[in-house]
C-alpha cells in the first residue's frame, strides 16, 4: 500500500512539473509589461547604462508552480528523482518544438488562409503567418532555454541536498528558499547568455537579467507558504513517519552533483 501511494505521489507531482515547464516554454514567447499589469507607469530604472522596465515573459507566470514541484520532489524522492523528471521535461519540451516545427512547414488551406482574419482595430492579417511567428522560436532560444533550464535543476537539487545534509529535516525554507535562489541566479544569466550574446550588448543582457532574477527572487520568498502546505499534504497522504523516512533515505541518495 504505501508502494502504491509513492508511485501515485511521483506520478501527480511529476505531471504537475512537466505540464507546467511544458507550457511555460510555449507560452513564454509573449513578453508583459509587470508595471502594466499591475496599474503602475514603467519603473524606467537606469542599469548598467541600460534603462529597464519590468517586462516579464508569460511563462514566468506558472514557473513558480515548477519551483514548488521541483522542492517536492527533491525533498521526497531527492537527485535522482528531479534528474528523472527533468530529463523527461528536457525530452517533451524538445519533442513538442520538433512537432510545432514541422506542423509550421504544413501548407495552409487556401480557404483558411484567404479568411477575413480581423483583429479588434478591424486590421487584417496573414493568420498562417501570425501562426508561425507565435509558435515558432529560434532553435538558439530554444537550446538555451533547456541547456539553462537543465543546469538550473541540477544545481537546485545540489544546493537543497547540501543544505539539508547541514540543517537535517529542519528549516524547510532554508533549503527550500536557498536552492530556489541559487539555481535562478543561473538559469536566468545562462539563457539570456546562450540566445542573445551577439545580438543585444552584454549591459542589455545583463540588466534583462537582473530584473528577471528580481522577480525570481520575491517569487521565491512569496512561495515559502505553499512549500510548507505541500509537506504538510503530503505527509498526511503517506503518513508523518513515512513521509520522514522517504525523505531520509533521497537524502542519502543525493551526495553528488551529477
Amino acid at each position: 500500500m504505501i508502494e502504491q501511494k509513492k508511485n501515485k505521489l511521483f506520478v501527480v507531482l511529476a505531471g504537475i512539473f512537466l505540464t507546467n515547464a511544458i507550457v511555460a516554454e510555449l507560452i513564454g514567447v509573449k513578453i508583459f509589461s509587470g508595471e502594466n499589469t499591475l496599474g503602475f507607469q514603467p519603473a524606467n530604472i537606469p542599469v548598467l547604462g541600460f534603462v529597464m522596465d519590468f517586462n516579464l515573459t508569460a511563462g514566468a507566470i506558472i514557473w513558480p508552480v515548477v519551483f514548488i514541484t521541483s522542492d517536492l520532489i527533491n525533498e521526497y524522492f531527492g537527485k535522482p528523482g528531479v534528474k528523472r523528471i527533468s530529463y523527461l521535461a528536457a525530452l517533451f519540451i524538445a519533442y513538442s518544438f520538433l512537432v510545432i516545427y514541422l506542423v509550421m512547414k504544413l501548407p495552409p488551406a487556401q480557404w483558411w488562409l484567404e479568411a477575413n482574419h480581423q483583429d479588434n482595430a478591424g486590421n487584417f492579417f496573414n493568420i498562417d503567418f501570425a501562426f508561425n511567428k507565435i509558435l515558432g522560436q529560434g532553435q538558439r532560444i530554444i537550446v538555451a532555454s533547456l541547456s539553462a533550464f537543465l543546469l538550473g535543476q541540477l544545481v537546485d537539487v545540489f544546493v537543497f541536498q547540501k543544505l539539508r545534509k547541514i540543517t537535517g529535516s529542519k528549516m524547510l525554507w532554508l533549503r527550500a528558499t536557498g536552492s530556489t535562489l541559487v539555481s535562478q541566479f543561473i538559469d536566468s544569466f545562462v539563457v539570456l547568455y546562450l540566445a542573445f550574446y551577439g545580438t543585444f550588448t552584454v549591459p542589455q543582457i545583463t540588466a534583462i537579467g537582473i530584473t528577471n532574477y528580481l522577480y525570481k527572487f520575491v517569487v521565491a520568498i512569496l512561495l515559502t507558504p505553499l512549500i510548507y502546505a505541500g509537506h504538510y499534504v503530503i505527509d498526511r497522504y503517506l503518513g508523518k513517519e513515512e513521509a520522514e523516512k522517504l525523505s531520509e533515505e533521497s537524502a542519502d541518495q543525493s551526495g553528488s552533483f551529477f
